[in-house]
C-alpha cells in the first residue's frame, strides 16, 4: 500500500514541520461482542482530535491511518472529502494554519494477527477480549496519528464498550454508564498508548514509597487475566516482583515513576514477550503457568517484568528520536532486566542465564550477513520491526555490562541519573547519552561507541600460555580475532575489559579457580603480565565473570580438560560461560557436533542451574538435528533419548530437574520403547515416581506420539476435550500439523500460506507442528513452494505473518547443496524486493549454510573415528 512504509527521511521532515499539543481519541468497541456478519472485516468506530502547530503556515503534511474506511474529515473547520485526501494509509494536510486542529472519524478494523487492537474470543467460554498492541507502527490502526516516535503529545482516551466489562488505558480510568475516560497521559508516544477492555479478571494491589525528603508515593497496582486463567494466576509473586523491582528503581535512578498507576495485563496471542506501555503494561498470557515449571519460567517472567519497568524510564520517560537509536530502549531495559534481577529478587544467579540464554541469541545475530552496529542504520519502518533483535537487545545489553565495567557502575548510574533528569518527556540520539557518561566518567566515550555501538560482529579471545622450565606461566597472553563472518567488512579489535581466570583440577577431582586477573585487552595480542609465575593450569577462562562480549576459545590443555572434567567446575557461572564456548565452536564448524552431544550426555546430570540446563537440551536437540552429520542422527538420536531417560528415572522424584529431563525425554523419543512408555505416562498404565503428568506435560507428550504416527485425530479431540481452552487448542493445532502424512502436511501449508482465517497464535502453532525433523522426505516437497509463494505472502499479509511464515517455513530441513542452491537463486531474482523479506531469506539461508559446514565437520570426526 502506498506510504504504509514510513521512511525515515519522511519522518524527520515532518518532525521539523509539526509539533503536537494533544490527543483525543474516542473509541466504541461495543461491535466487538455478537454474531460476525461475515461482510468485510469486523470494524469499531474511532474518532480522533489532533491539536498541533505547524512553523511553516501554508505547508502540506500527512497524518497515519491504515482503516478500511474514513467517514469524515475536517481540518481546521473545513471539512475534507475522505475520498480525496485518504489513500489507505495516509490522510493528506494541505494548507497548514500555524495551529491546527484535525478531527478523523473513521471504520477500523480488529486485528487477527495481534497488531493494532486484537479481537480474541475464548473458545472455553465464547467471551471476547481486546488489547493493543503498536510497536513499531500499529496505533494507526486504531486511530488517526502521526506514528513517529519522536512527535510525543499528552493522550486522552475514552472508550464506549459493552456493560459488562472493564476498561483500561494508560492513564486511570473512571466509568459513566457505558464509556470510560481516561486521565489525560504525559507526552508519550504513539506506540506506547494501550487500551485492555474485556470481562478481565482483575487483581490490584499498591506500593508506597517515602522519600528521604519526606515526600511520598502511591503506586495503584493491577494485574489482570482472562477469566479462564484465573485459577492459575499468581498475581502476588507478580506484585512481589514488581514491588522489588520499583524499589530497586527507586534507589538508583533517583527519578520517581512518573506515570500514576502501574497496571500489568497478561493477554491472549500476543506476539512478544511484553510491551511497556506506560501505566499499563502487556504481557504474553504464557507468562501464567498452567502446570508445574522450572524456576527458570519464573526467573524468566521476572526478568520481564523488571525489564519493562526499567522501560518506563529508558524509552518511555526518554525516547529515541527515530529507530536508529532502539537501543537506547532496548539494550538498556535487557542489561537492567538482569542488573535489577540480581539485585532486588529470589533470582540471585541471573546473571547466569543472561551469559548462557540471552548472549546466545545476540552471538547467532551478530554472525549473521545482516549484522549491524547497535546503533542502526533504520530506513523505515519494516527495517525498524526486523531490528527487534538479538543485537539490539542481548548484545546491546552485554556491551552495557562491559560500558559498567569500563567506567564503573557508579558513574554509570549517575549517568543515568542526569540523562532522566535532563531529557524528562523528550526524545534523544546516541550523543545525548555519551555526553552524561563524559561527564561523570571522565572519560572520552567517542572512541568506546565507535568501537562498541557504531561497529558490528562479535571478537574472538583465544588464551595462549608459555609455560617455563619450572613448569609455572612464563607468559600468558589473549589473542583477539575479529568477526569470522565477512571479515573485510567487520574487522574491528575492540578494547575488552576482561578478567582471565586460571583453574586446576583438586585432589577430588573438582575444577577449582586458583586465580584471576582483571585487565584491558587492546588489539590483537595483550600479555596479562599479573599472570605471569603462577602455577601451570589445567583451563584458562578468558572473560571469566562474563565482563565482556565475546566467543571465547581455548587453548588445546584448556579444551582437553573440559572434555574430561567439564562437570567438576564448581563455580556455575564458569560452567555456563564454557558451555556457552562450546556450543559456539559447535556453530562454528570447530567442534563435532556428536562431540558436543556427547558431552551433554556425560555432565548435563551435574549441571545444577535448572536454566544452563534447559539451555542444554535445547542446543543438544538443535546439534544433533542441524549440525550432526545425516548418517549420525540415528546412533545420536538414540543415545540422546536413552540418556535423558536415564537422567529422568534417576532425578530426584518431583524436581524440577525431573520435570526438565522429562520434557527433553519427550523431544528425543522416537524408538517403539520410547513412545510406547510416553503413552503409558499419558494413560496411567506408567509411572515415574514423583512424576506428575500434569496438562501441559500431557500435550508435550502428545507432540512425539503424534509425529511418530501413535497419536491420531481422534485422540487429540479427546485431549482437547478435556483441555477445551485457549491454551489447549492451541496445542491440538500443532500436534494435529505434527502427523506424518501427506494430506495433513498439504492441510497445514493451506491454512497458513494460502489462507488467512488461522489467527496471529494458530498460525504460529501451525508452523510450529508441520516442521517436524523426522519428517524430513515427506517435507521434500515444501522446498520449491516455499520460494515461490513468499513474495506473495510478503505482500498480502501484515508484516508480523510475514515473518512468522518466512522464518517459520524455509526448508531448513532439507539440509542440502539443492537447497542453498535454491535460496541463492531466489535472492539472485528478487534484488529488487522489500529489502525486510531478503533479510529473513538471507539469514534464514545463512543458518542453513553454518548447519552444512558443521555436518561436514562431524562426517570428518566420525570417518576419523572409524
Amino acid at each position: 500500500m502506498p506510504g504504509e512504509n514510513l521512511s525515515r527521511d519522511e519522518a524527520r521532515e515532518r518532525a521539523a514541520l509539526l509539533s503536537v499539543d494533544g490527543y483525543e481519541v474516542s473509541l466504541d468497541v461495543r461491535s466487538a461482542v455478537g454474531e460476525d456478519t461475515g461482510d468485510g472485516p469486523r470494524t469499531f468506530r474511532s474518532v480522533t482530535t489532533i491539536r498541533f502547530r505547524c512553523n511553516e503556515p501554508g505547508a502540506s503534511s500527512f497524518a497515519d491511518l491504515l482503516a478500511p474506511s474514513v467517514t469524515a474529515v475536517s481540518l481546521n473547520g473545513r471539512d475534507l472529502d475522505p475520498s480525496e485526501v485518504f489513500d489507505g494509509s495516509r490522510i493528506l494536510l494541505e494548507d497548514l494554519a500555524a495551529d491546527n486542529e484535525l478531527v478523523v472519524d473513521a471504520q477500523c478494523a480488529y486485528s487477527r494477527t495481534g497488531e493494532g487492537l486484537h479481537r480474541f474470543v475464548d473458545p472455553e467460554d465464547g467471551e471476547v477480549y481486546l488489547y493493543t498492541q503498536y510497536e513499531p507502527a500499529d496505533s494507526r490502526r486504531v486511530f488517526a496519528n502521526f506514528e513517529q516516535p519522536d512527535l510525543k503529545a499528552p493522550f486522552r482516551f475514552e472508550v464506549r464498550a459493552p456493560e459488562d466489562w472493564t476498561v483500561w488505558s494508560n492513564g486511570a480510568g473512571e466509568r459513566h454508564d457505558q464509556v470510560w475516560r481516561f486521565a489525560e497521559t504525559k507526552p508519550i508516544s504513539t506506540y506506547i498508548t494501550c487500551v485492555v477492555a474485556g470481562p478481565y479478571h482483575h487483581v490490584t494491589d499498591s506500593y508506597e514509597r517515602v522519600f528521604e525528603d519526606g515526600t511520598r508515593l502511591e503506586i495503584p497496582l493491577g494485574a489482570l487475566c482472562r477469566k479462564g486463567l484465573a485459577k492459575h494466576f499468581d498475581a502476588d509473586d507478580v506484585f512481589l516482583v514488581t514491588k522489588q523491582g520499583l524499589d530497586f528503581f527507586h534507589d538508583h535512578f533517583d527519578y520517581p515513576y512518573p506515570f500514576g498507576k502501574y497496571d500489568q495485563a497478561f493477554v491472549p496471542e500476543y506476539n512478544l514477550g511484553a510491551m511497556e506501555n506506560p501505566g499499563l503494561v502487556t504481557f504474553r498470557e504464557e507468562y501464567i503457568f498452567r502446570g508445574k515449571v522450572t524456576q527458570a519460567s519464573y526467573e524468566a517472567r521476572a526478568n520481564v517484568i523488571l525489564h519493562e519497568m526499567a522501560h518506563m524510564w529508558f524509552g518511555d520517560l526518554v525516547t529515541m528520536e527515530w529507530w536508529d537509536d532502539l537501543w537506547l530502549k532496548e539494550s538498556f531495559a535487557d542489561f537492567m532486566g538482569a542488573f535489577s534481577l540480581v539485585g532486588a529478587t529470589r533470582f540471585t544467579d541471573g546473571w547466569i542465564t543472561f551469559a548462557n540464554r540471552r548472549k546466545a541469541w545476540a552471538y547467532r545475530a551478530d554472525q549473521l550477513p545482516s549484522t549491524h552496529p547497535v546503533t542502526a542504520d533504520i530506513r523505515d519502518l519494516q527495517d525498524a520491526k526486523l531490528n527487534f533483535d538479538g543485537i539490539t537487545y542481548a548484545k546491546g545489553a552485554s556491551v552495557l555490562k562491559q560500558l559498567v565495567a569500563y567506567v564503573g557502575q557508579d558513574a554509570f548510574l549517575e549517568g543515568a541519573r542526569r540523562y532522566f533528569k535532563r531529557h524528562a518527556y523528550g526524545n534523544t540520539r546516541l550523543g545525548d547519552l555519551l555526553a552524561v557518561l563524559e561527564e561523570t566518567s571522565g572519560r572520552d566515550m567517542g572512541a568506546w561507541a565507535r568501537s562498541w555501538l557504531q561497529t558490528a560482529g562479535v571478537n574472538s579471545l583465544t588464551p595462549q600460555v608459555v609455560l617455563g622450565a619450572d613448569g609455572r606461566i612464563e607468559e600468558l597472553a589473549v589473542i583477539q580475532e575479529a568477526s569470522v563472518i565477512a571479515p573485510a567488512d567487520h574487522p574491528e579489535l575492540r578494547p575488552h575489559r576482561v578478567a582471565v581466570g586460571l583453574y586446576q583440577r583438586s585432589q577430588v577431582g573438582a575444577l577449582e579457580r586458583y586465580a584471576r586477573a582483571e585487565t584491558d585487552v587492546a588489539g590483537a595480542r595483550t600479555v596479562v603480565s599479573e599472570l605471569a609465575g603462577a602455577d601451570a593450569p589445567d583451563l584458562v577462562l578468558v572473560n571469566d565473570d562474563d565482563l565482556t562480549y565475546c566467543k571465547i576459545r581455548f587453548d588445546e590443555t584448556s579444551l582437553a580438560t573440559l572434555r574430561e572434567h567439564l562437570g567438576g567446575l564448581t563455580d556455575p557461572l564458569a560452567r555456563a560461560l564454557c558451555w556457552s564456548a562450546l556450543w559456539n565452536l559447535t556453530r562454528d564448524a570447530l567442534l563435532p557436533a556428536r562431540d558436543f552431544v556427547g558431552l551433554v550426555l556425560r555432565f548435563a546430570g551435574r549441571e545444577t542451574d535448572i536454566g544452563v540446563l534447559q539451555m542444554l537440551h535445547a542446543w543438544a536437540e538443535s546439534a544433533l538435528v542441524h549440525y550432526a552429520a545425516p548418517q549420525w542422527r540415528e546412533t545420536g538420536g538414540r543415545a540422546l533419548a536413552e540418556g535423558a531417560l536415564a537422567e529422568l528415572r534417576q532425578a530426584e522424584p518431583g524436581s524440577e530437574h525431573q520435570l526438565a529431563w522429562a520434557r527433553f525425554f519427550a523431544t528425543a523419543a522416537s524408538a517403539p520403547n520410547d513412545l510406547e512408555l510416553l503413552k503409558g505416562l499419558l494413560d496411567g498404565t506408567e509411572e515415574i515416581a514423583g512424576l506428575e503428568v500434569d496438562q501441559e506435560l500431557r500435550w508435550a507428550f502428545l507432540e512425539p506420539l503424534a509425529a511418530h504416527g501413535v497419536a491420531d485425530e481422534r485422540a487429540l479431540a479427546a485431549e482437547l476435550a478435556r483441555d477445551d481452552t485457549a491454551s489447549g487448542k492451541r496445542h491440538q493445532v500443532r500436534c494435529l500439523a505434527a502427523r506424518p502424512s501427506a494430506a495433513v502436511k498439504a492441510r497445514a501449508w493451506e491454512q497458513v500460506v494460502d489462507s488467512d482465517a488461522l489467527s496471529n497464535a494458530l498460525v504460529e502453532a501451525t508452523i510450529a507442528g508441520f516442521g517436524q525433523s523426522s519428517q524430513r522426505e515427506l517435507l521434500a516437497p515444501y522446498a520449491p513452494r516455499y520460494f515461490e509463494a513468499i513474495e506473495r505472502v510478503w505482500t498480502e499479509r501484515s508484516i508480523q505473518i510475514g515473518m512468522d511464515v518466512v522464518r517459520g517455513l524455509f526448508p531448513a530441513l532439507q539440509d542440502s547443496p539443492e537447497t542453498l542452491r535454491a535460496a541463492d537463486a531466489w535472492l539472485t531474482a528478487h534484488e529488487g524486493t522489500a529489502p525486510a523479506l531478503r533479510r529473513l531469506v538471507l539469514e534464514a539461508r545463512d543458518d542453513l549454510a553454518r548447519a552444512l559446514r558443521g555436518q561436514e565437520c562431524d562426517a570428518a570426526a566420525g570417518t576419523s573415528a572409524g
